[in-house]
């Protein structure tokens, strides 16, 4: 008797063990197939999603045009203080000195960089056009128009070749440079 009732407790032992590893293989499975079927769905409605975007109805393309607008209109704009140029200007009574410090706004935070790797020639195109002007040109607050103008070209040419224009075209507001910006503007 002392055996049978050993045997009756391997055997109530045995089929619990057996059954847990069981219970863990069909969890195992069936965890397999939740994620593979995720997956999959996953894939197919990124996939329609991507067809949805190529047939692209009207509304969606103005409603995302829209959404860059404002997104653009939100942003913060984007400032980067250039060092201060001092430099020679053309003689008219003795000699005469420029000492300017310029703010450049840009178009967007990604132009930062290509600026960044630019600034000895855009230092360098900025010290040339500074020191082929006269006082004179300057004084006037159209001359100071005219100058920014010019500076936002010159530098727009070095981080952007494509911009440059032809001689006598003019070319549009564009660039990574959207604006030049005088903090200090001194003349001796």
């Amino acid at each position: 008797m002392a055996k049978d009732a050993k045997q009756a407790e391997e055997g109530a032992e045995a089929p619990p063990k057996k059954s847990k590893k069981l219970l863990i293989i069909i969890l195992a499975a069936v965890l397999v197939v939740v994620l593979a079927g995720g997956g999959a769905a996953f894939f197919l409605l990124k996939k329609s999603d991507h067809a949805e975007d190529e047939d692209g109805t009207e509304e969606t393309t103005k409603t995302t045009k829209k959404k860059d607008k404002k997104k653009e209109k939100d942003a913060p704009p984007i400032f980067v203080n250039l060092e201060p140029f001092t430099v020679n200007l053309i003689p008219e009574t003795g000699d005469q000195y420029l000492q300017v410090v310029l703010a450049l706004e840009l178009a967007d935070a990604h132009a930062e960089p290509d600026l960044k790797v630019q600034m000895p020639k855009v230092r360098n195109n900025i010290t040339l056009l500074l020191s082929g002007k006269k006082a004179s040109e300057l004084l006037p607050k159209e001359g100071k128009e005219k100058l920014a103008e010019n500076l936002r070209e010159e530098i727009n040419a070095v981080i952007d070749p494509s911009t440059k224009k032809a001689k006598g075209e003019k070319t549009a507001a564009e660039g990574p440079v959207k604006s030049v910006l005088f903090t200090s503007f001194i003349i001796q």
